[in-house]
């Protein structure tokens, strides 16, 4: 297949890719993007169970990073909020499990820490229902 030569020699210009800021919602290009991990027992990692407990957090300038992340560290960090984030993982992708054997290999907790991550999160379904209940 023949190519075309660009008039003058010019070239396309690529695409500037944008990030958007925790704090402010600014939209800005992503070179001048800081990012950073900050604590938070919400976070499961879709790719790499490594960064479980981990956000990553993208802010415009260093005084939104800051305050983002200070937000975070005020935030406590509970053991069974992060497993239940854990499981719910595990129980939306691939074929779901089918026994507390299967579901332990799958998140790498034990049964103990698997039945009090769910006792969480029951609470916390409690709690919300309580409250949009009239």
């Amino acid at each position: 297949m023949w190519k075309r030569k660009r008039k003058n020699g010019r070239r396309a210009a690529k695409p500037v890719r944008m990030e958007l800021c925790d704090l402010c919602a600014r939209v800005f290009p992503e070179h001048e993007s800081l990012r950073g991990y900050v604590p938070d027992s919400s976070a499961a990692d879709s790719g790499s169970e490594w960064f479980d407990g981990l956000r990553l957090v993208t802010a415009c300038c260093d005084e939104h990073f800051d305050t983002v992340k200070q937000e975070y560290l005020r935030r406590p960090f509970v053991e069974e909020e992060l497993w239940a984030a854990k499981l719910t993982r595990a129980l939306t992708t691939g074929p779901p499990a089918l026994s507390m054997d299967q579901l332990a290999c799958r998140t790498g907790l034990h049964e103990p820490q698997i039945r009090r991550a769910i006792a969480w999160h029951n609470e916390r379904m409690r709690e919300e229902q309580q409250r949009t209940d009239p």
